[in-house]
């Protein structure tokens, strides 16, 4: 069966959560069927981890045509410089389309996936994000058509507009919100399938959009990568990581290092955290030079020191939508995790059985202290929540999984099975 993956970022390499699932995803699919990509780069997911984007944008091309026939990538239209962004952003008040699809938007991605189709007559064409709908033309649609859902985007918007205290970001987020909700009721009607990420977001679909072409293809890990590791942990050391430009991931380092640090400190001298993913905001980068035992690291090649030394992982993640998939890749680690219920969305993880769950400080400190004092309730939390990772989250299983859910589509569309 032939395979276009069409995304809004190149899945390379598999170091950030956003890009994890594609990658995994991909590389599974690949082994089941002939799969081609058309892909934007974003600047901001290949420069940490490479010299220069340039020699990022090589490696990534070299590596993902090992797996799939064909390889298109393409600049993202935003990058460049931050007034780019601003500019679409305003300009997105006023135009057809919202944010979420303009910064996607360039007519030679669009010819060349309509060329793309034309010569190779594509079973199945997978779009990775909502924003990329409005490049599903009439001269793709002989193709049966996924769309990926990473999150459910307007609820996601919605749910910032409640955090948000600036009433100018509130009013954007609120209609960015409800014009992507229309976008969603419109295009997940008209797709073969719709991809979620967890069996809660499907309900969420389904509050606004009564269809039921919505299927589970759950986050995952690599529990090969990421083991219980043979080294004794420190006793007193916490962790937390994730790519520190995005949204949520600021606001949970920001209420470990603002709001529950300092008290933290007070009950327990001995405590140490350290906090590690690319692009920390400034802020937290001072927080860390100020008090010692707080450890900003920012981009680590090799996060498994990490896990390993770390007795505690902590998540507290209050926004965002879809699957937290440093949360799972902690629980394969065969780590004791704290998280607020929010990280946790999606993952069937049970209080007391293989996470514990916190939303205030006092919350967090009171666990903390609980599993440092309590080493038997702990080690037991650890081996659950390994077996809870393996037996729920291997990318080769989800991988495999969506595989045969394409074909079922495919050959669905073929007898005009809706």
């Amino acid at each position: 069966m032939k395979v276009l993956w069409v995304s809004h970022l190149v899945p390379y390499p598999p170091k950030a959560g956003v890009l994890l699932r594609s990658h995994h995803l991909l590389k599974e699919l690949s082994k089941y069927h002939d799969v081609d990509l058309i892909a934007f780069n974003q600047r901001g997911l290949i420069e940490p981890y490479f010299d220069s984007y340039e020699q990022g944008t090589i490696a990534a091309e070299k590596f993902l045509s090992t797996i799939c026939k064909q390889v298109k990538i393409f600049d993202c239209p935003t990058d460049g410089s931050s007034l780019r962004k601003i500019v679409c952003a305003a300009r997105s008040l006023i135009s057809r389309f919202p944010y979420t699809v303009n910064w996607l938007a360039n007519k030679d991605f669009r010819k060349t996936l309509v060329q793309m189709h034309k010569e190779n007559a594509y079973d199945l064409i997978h779009f990775d994000t909502i924003g990329l709908m409005p490049y599903l033309t009439a001269e793709l649609q002989s193709a049966a058509i996924s769309l990926d859902h990473h999150n459910v985007e307007s609820h996601m918007l919605f749910r910032r507009v409640g955090l948000e205290k600036n009433w100018l970001k509130k009013l954007y987020y609120f209609q960015e919100g409800y014009r992507v909700e229309l976008l969603e009721k419109k295009y997940c009607t008209l797709v073969d399938t719709n991809i979620t990420c967890s069996d809660l977001d499907s309900v969420r679909f389904n509050s606004f959009i009564h269809s039921d072409n919505f299927f589970t293809i759950p986050n995952g890990v690599d529990v090969s990568a990421f083991k219980p590791s043979d080294v004794v942990p420190d006793a007193n050391k916490l962790l937390f990581i994730g790519t520190l430009d995005w949204y949520p991931n600021i606001r949970a380092v920001r209420f470990l290092g603002f709001e529950l640090w300092q008290k933290l400190k007070r009950k327990l001298p001995d405590i140490v955290i350290d906090i590690v993913g690319a692009r920390p905001p400034q802020d937290v980068v001072d927080f860390g030079k100020q008090n010692t035992d707080f450890n900003v690291h920012g981009f680590v090649d090799n996060i498994d020191p990490y896990f390993a030394n770390a007795l505690i992982y902590v998540c507290p993640i209050n926004d965002g939508g879809g699957t937290k998939l440093k949360v799972i890749d902690a629980l394969a680690s065969g780590k004791a995790v704290i998280a607020d219920a929010i990280a946790c969305e999606g993952l069937q993880v049970t209080e007391g059985e293989n996470i514990l769950f916190a939303a205030t400080v006092d919350e967090y400190i009171e666990k903390i202290e609980f599993l440092i004092e309590n080493p038997t309730i702990r080690q037991k939390i650890e081996k659950n929540a390994r077996k809870h990772a393996v037996e729920n989250f291997s990318f080769a299983s989800i991988g495999k999984a969506l595989a045969q859910h394409y074909e079922l589509v495919v050959k669905n569309r073929k007898k005009g099975v809706s």
